[in-house]
């Protein structure tokens, strides 16, 4: 039986990022990691809560991301929240960076997930959004789950 290539399992998610930006263009990126932090992340232990990308001579990197230490990783354990390089092909770093220098644009991750044997992330170009619009989403997501509860009570 062959396994489906686009299927992906899904370790962290930052929901906060759909609701604090409007997420512009999505991008997916590589991440470079020791044998550990692979582990522990094929466990399912990590978040990217409070973590963001910025790039650095070329190169994109996010810092903060959480990883927790491998149980039997002893010695070979890194810090949690070092700052982990990001693998992008060169054009879509300059897209990135063009964007960014431009106002209110800012590069978040989304999502951490593994694809295959690799660990991958989506990273996002975002612009804030501003208290009103969050009150918009909110009102809107109300409404759509009152619309989805009368329906469910319609046809029951």
């Amino acid at each position: 039986m062959a396994k489906n290539p686009n299927a992906y399992k899904l370790i962290a998610q930052n929901k906060k990022a759909y609701h604090d930006y409007f997420i512009e263009e999505t991008f997916e990126a590589g991440i470079v990691l020791v044998g550990t932090e692979v582990k522990s992340i094929r466990q399912g232990s990590g978040s990217v809560k409070e973590s963001f990308i910025r790039i650095k001579d070329g190169e994109a990197f996010i810092y903060n991301m959480h990883i927790n230490p491998y149980d039997k990783g002893n010695i070979f354990n890194k810090e949690p929240l070092r700052t982990r390089k990001l693998l992008l092909h060169k054009k879509e770093i300059n897209k990135l960076v063009g964007e960014v220098s431009t106002k209110g644009m800012t590069i978040v991750p989304l999502k951490v997930y593994i694809k295959g044997s690799l660990v991958k992330v989506e990273i996002g170009l975002a612009r804030g959004k501003k208290l009103h619009d969050k009150r918009d989403d909110i009102a809107k997501k109300d409404m759509r789950r009152a619309n989805e509860r009368e329906f469910k009570i319609k046809n029951i």
